[in-house]
């Protein structure tokens, strides 16, 4: 009898891991790289990036919707009010975000949006704690300690509040306890479609507003400003997808990991690209922050299957 020496086919459960794993690097790449995408679309305001973005995103997850027969799910959502008064607060708060991120990206303060999302796991630890009444493990604690220094750290010895940095983090992690509430009754794409279509009053209010105001630059800097502008909706929708598709492979340990790769990337960008200041005291403080980051993944490895703090929606918006 013979035996073969070359190996059987591939175990679809590897075969989804590293599809997640890519998918995964993927939507956080992108993210990481948004810093760069908001800075080209000068001279728009925030205000009007982030309303074009909620505009445009719509249009877009509607398209989709309609490609992937999914309006009639859409429709359904709004016939669940406790649903939509959660997407409504979920919309809210990622508007909210995207505003900040893109103040901060667009005025010279990109490190504050990398600190921001290095912290996010740890206030979202925070709030686990404080409105689930969740119990750590003394990794976790050990994390919060050292992050809570490192923003006692800047605001002392550097001069500042981190405002920016944890209004970007408590933001989102508070919109991540808001979808976390809401559960999996829905797709993924037809809650990020109704919450953002719940903010589109806001963003139609914000480009009259600018409109009357003379600041609304999509049809006045030309084509190539137009398409960038345009393209709103598809880099916020991407990453989001890619997102969702890691998510459904991945455990979510795992997936806590990958998303470093979007703070880090934030944070290259805006040391060695943007050349933003970074003096011995801010040092200190990411240095700080680092520790924590890595206190967690430490956590993360020895205990992976432990019960964690809400479960993240599938997908959530970064920035």
């Amino acid at each position: 009898m013979t035996s073969t020496l070359s190996p059987g086919p591939e175990p679809d459960h590897q075969r989804r891991t590293r599809a997640g794993v890519g998918y995964g690097f993927g939507a956080y790449a992108i993210w990481g790289l948004l810093p760069l995408y908001f800075v080209v679309l000068a001279p728009a305001t925030p205000y009007e990036i982030v309303a074009l973005r909620v505009l445009f995103s719509l249009a877009f997850c509607l398209l989709l919707l309609a490609v992937t027969r999914g309006l009639r799910q859409f429709v359904r959502v709004f016939r669940d009010g406790q649903a939509v008064a959660a997407l409504s607060l979920a919309g809210v708060l990622i508007a909210g975000n995207w505003l900040l991120y893109t103040v901060a990206t667009t005025t010279g303060h990109t490190l504050e949006a990398s600190l921001g999302y290095f912290i996010n796991p740890i206030v979202a630890i925070l709030l686990g704690v404080v409105v689930l009444h969740e119990k750590l493990r003394p990794l976790q604690w050990a994390a919060i300690v050292v992050g809570v220094l490192a923003v006692l750290v800047m605001a002392v010895f550097y001069g500042a509040v981190p405002w920016l940095s944890l209004g970007l983090a408590f933001s989102f992690g508070f919109y991540g306890l808001v979808k976390s509430r809401l559960g999996s009754r829905y797709p993924a794409l037809v809650t990020l479609t109704a919450e953002t279509a719940a903010i589109t009053p806001l963003a139609l209010v914000a480009v009259a507003l600018l409109g009357a105001n003379g600041q609304i630059t999509l049809t006045s800097e030309g084509p190539g400003h137009f398409l960038l502008l345009l393209s709103a909706g598809i880099i916020t929708a991407v990453p989001l997808l890619l997102f969702g598709a890691a998510a459904s492979r991945l455990p979510l340990s795992t997936v806590g990991m990958i998303q470093y790769v979007a703070p880090i990337g934030q944070f290259i960008l805006a040391v060695a690209l943007f050349h933003e200041e970074m003096p011995p005291e801010r040092w200190a403080g990411f240095g700080l922050v680092w520790v924590a980051v890595v206190l967690l993944l430490l956590d993360a490895v020895r205990a992976p299957r432990a019960p964690r703090l809400p479960r993240r929606p599938k997908p959530s918006p970064r920035a």
